[in-house]
């Protein structure tokens, strides 16, 4: 039995090809990189931190809603951020939270010189 690994392309029989996605970018920099870091955990613990500080002014029915408001507004700003920064081919992947602050600082941050 043998298994073969298509690195870049794979040709059908009706001879299309089919690109597959490129690898999310390496921030080079310092800068780059904490910039990203810091998307990423506010993506992550936003909700969490938000839903504490209402606890705490207000009350626990509250901040409840609040909770499950955040997960609603939290989803839609994930949507943006993949939209305006991961290429129009690579759409449908998955990507977490790092992926997407990675790719973000990638396009709107850090110039061509630092993206590998």
């Amino acid at each position: 039995m043998k298994i073969i690994f298509f690195r870049y392309t794979y040709k059908m029989k009706n001879d299309t090809i089919i690109e597959l996605f490129t690898p999310t970018p390496k921030l080079l920099t310092r800068k780059c990189q904490l910039i990203a870091k810091t998307i990423e955990y506010l993506l992550k613990s936003s909700s969490f931190v938000i839903t504490l500080i209402v606890w705490y002014l207000y009350d626990y029915f509250i901040a409840g809603a609040t909770f499950f408001m955040m997960f609603i507004i939290m989803g839609i700003i994930r949507a943006k951020l993949r939209d305006e920064a991961i290429p129009q081919k690579q759409k449908e992947y998955q990507y977490n939270d790092e992926g997407l602050s990675i790719w973000y600082t990638a396009r709107h941050f850090c110039g061509e010189k630092e993206v590998d």
